[in-house]
């Protein structure tokens, strides 16, 4: 279902093996990734009239869509990591991606990501702070 999806890439999975699709389809699964494929037919009947509708004319030959109803670019960096993989496009938070899009929007970090990198960043110079201090109360103790 579509219902609060975040992120939907449309992609050609004919180039992978089984196990390549295996390995996909649990990385997709563990980072909370809905992947199927659904008969072109049906998609487009599911995508008319909402955001997601700009896809329809993806709709080519085989198809497989990843959806994320958490993190918005989950889909299009997993599959950068298969380059047996062709995306088709996307759409993410509301905006139509083509391939070239999606692929660079994979190269934007999760939230998660940057949320980390950001704290990290604070904690370096509290961190600096605090053995300065420290260092000065040792100096005038002893």
């Amino acid at each position: 279902s579509l219902d609060g999806a975040k992120g939907v890439v449309l992609v050609d999975h004919r180039g992978l093996t089984v196990e390549q699709d295996t390995v996909l389809r649990k990385s997709l699964r563990e980072a909370g990734v809905t992947y199927k494929v659904y008969k072109n037919t049906l998609v487009k009947r599911a995508i008319e009239g909402t955001e997601f509708e700009s896809l329809k004319d993806l709709l080519e030959g085989p198809s497989a869509i990843a959806i994320s109803k958490s993190e918005a670019t989950t889909p299009a960096s997993i599959a950068k990591t298969n380059d047996k993989l062709e995306v088709k496009g996307g759409v993410v938070e509301g905006a139509f991606y083509d391939a070239k899009g999606v692929e660079v929007l994979s190269t934007i970090p999760s939230r998660e990501e940057l949320l980390a990198k950001f704290l990290g960043s604070i904690q370096s110079p509290i961190t600096n702070f605090a053995r300065v201090i420290k260092q000065i109360a040792e100096k005038q103790e002893a």
